[in-house]
């Protein structure tokens, strides 16, 4: 695996794509791509990464942040994809602390209103079942009080809690993509897949077109596997039916200290009935989501529009009304598109009622991973490798082996035990040169974040950064932890950044006017309508 993933690495090394035989080609850098790379790396195959725009560009950095076990599905009937999730954030928190992390969750239960404290505990006696252990227990309104102050208590009979957990989305795909490397799998972001191609019925490769302004190629496969979203169906035969309904989930962050949880509060939203979520993260308060059908381009970054705004607004005065949040107090917000399959009927009901399950496609030579969950990437990927498998002779058997390589234990001066787990979570085989950069510019956060200048200084050096927002909204979240995407550190960030982009300053200066167009319009408050 290269030392340097960079800019200059990819210069180099995109050309010669083209005159490689490759088994698989993986088109979307999201958690499915990556998980599916990965698992096939692991095993021998000789395989590629292309990602049109930045790795976990889409709805794999605009997620809710949760690693759950789909408490809501049990509900539905929908079993197998709660036992799997399950399963799975197990897999997760044992693989992954400091990047997967335990979260306490509490749902508040009031006179008359759904769900009740009964009804709640048995299907939290269900989902602690699948697990394998009890993590819930109700706690009256007189403990609740201690538990929750500021909740809203008129009516209040007291509160369930039980266990999930969180993560960083876009550090989860960055470290699984990281394992396929090590594995031996190239991977490359800016690479646009334009068509499929076929031969005798059957696709043997792709045609790519480079975003930084390399020449068009034809790279040549044995087989190929879609995972890209909410975009799954642009690949697909034009005559085959459209299937996907792509669901916009947005999110308000809020300053921690201006509505400061101590764990996740779940509850019904008094306008629809759906579940809402307050939750801490990074050291901020996240409020979401919604879910509403995205009916705008695809190929621009999703927005929060006003009447979402308004809709969580609503949420934290209905559960916090002391607190007074107004839209003054927002720091940021983000809007992912969920690529869920529709229902088979043909009837589109209430987003909330569609079914969060995956599908595949096939079709000779090329399999389609469409839906799915963050949570289940890894037994999503097997599944898409069984398919791919069956088209080349092989067998893929899920043999429980684990995605993530156990970091070794190391301190490093300067930093407390907790940071030290938090920068092995996110970086996982390359904290050995984290360190390194630790020793050099010491242990000092940007601004109020847990982000060290650090991180800044590893990602713009050897995690493939094309553009300023891949730096500072996925390889770290500091445009959106910090007051105006973090526009007051800009000068500084460029001074330590810059020499290892290699970017002159005309390119930086554009750049930065770049990243604070696309905040405005994809991170801040919707404009008034």
């Amino acid at each position: 695996m290269s030392q340097d993933w960079n800019a200059q690495w990819r210069q180099q090394a995109l050309p010669g794509l083209a005159a490689q035989a490759w088994d698989l080609i993986v088109i979307g850098g999201g958690i499915s791509g990556a998980g599916i790379l990965r698992e096939a790396a692991r095993r021998g195959w000789r395989c590629l990464l292309l990602e049109q725009r930045d790795f976990a560009w889409g709805t794999s950095s605009r997620s809710s942040k949760m690693v759950h076990g789909g408490l809501r599905y049990i509900a539905k009937g929908q079993w197998r994809l709660t036992r799997d999730s399950v399963r799975e954030r197990q897999r997760l928190l044992q693989e992954a602390p400091g990047l997967v992390e335990p979260m306490s969750f509490l749902m508040p239960h009031y006179r008359g209103k759904f769900p009740g404290p009964r009804v709640f505990g048995s299907l939290l006696g269900v989902y602690d079942a699948l697990a394998g252990r009890r993590n819930h227990r109700f706690h009256d309104a007189r403990q609740l009080a201690f538990l929750a102050p500021g909740v809203k208590e008129p009516g209040l009979l007291g509160g369930t809690s039980f266990l999930d957990a969180l993560t960083d989305d876009a550090r989860l795909v960055m470290r699984v993509l990281a394992e396929a490397r090590a594995d031996g799998a190239q991977v490359f972001n800016g690479v646009r897949v334009t068509r499929l191609l076929r031969e005798n019925g059957r696709v043997c490769g792709v045609q790519i077109e480079d975003s930084e302004g390399g020449q068009p190629q034809q790279v040549r496969c044995a087989a190929v596997a879609v995972a890209t979203g909410a975009w799954a169906e642009r690949l697909r035969p034009a005559d085959r039916v459209r299937q996907l309904r792509p669901l916009r989930g947005s999110h308000l962050l809020l300053p921690g200290w201006r509505l400061p949880v101590a764990q996740a509060f779940s509850f019904m939203h008094a306008e629809d009935g759906r579940p809402v979520f307050v939750f801490p993260w990074e050291g901020a308060t996240v409020v979401g989501t919604t879910d509403l059908d995205h009916r705008d381009d695809l190929d621009q970054s999703a927005s929060i529009s006003q009447e979402e705004l308004e809709y969580l607004l609503a949420a934290c005065a209905q559960q916090f009304p002391q607190a007074l949040i107004t839209a003054g107090d927002v720091l940021s917000t983000w809007a992912g598109v969920r690529p869920v399959v529709a229902s088979s009927d043909g009837q589109q009901g209430k987003p909330s009622n569609e079914t969060r399950e995956h599908v595949l496609w096939q079709e000779p030579g090329c399999v389609t991973l469409a839906g799915g969950k963050l949570t289940t990437f890894r037994p999503q990927a097997i599944e898409v490798l069984q398919a791919c498998g069956a088209m080349l002779g092989r067998e893929v058997v899920d043999d429980g082996a684990p995605v993530f390589t156990p970091v070794a234990p190391l301190e490093i001066p300067g930093l407390s035990g907790a940071q030290v787990r938090r920068l092995a979570g996110r970086h996982g085989r390359h904290l050995p040169r984290l360190a390194q950069w630790v020793a050099t510019l010491g242990g000092d956060c940007v601004g109020a974040s847990d982000t060290l200048w650090a991180e800044l200084a590893f990602a713009a050096e050897a995690e493939m950064v094309l553009h300023l927002d891949d730096l500072l909204l996925r390889r770290t979240r500091i445009g959106l932890l910090l007051a105006e995407g973090a526009a007051q550190y800009l000068p500084a960030i460029r001074r330590l950044c810059q020499p290892q982009l290699g970017w002159d300053d005309e390119r930086w200066q554009a750049e930065e006017q770049r990243y604070r167009a696309l905040w405005q319009r994809h991170h801040s408050l919707p404009p008034l309508a």
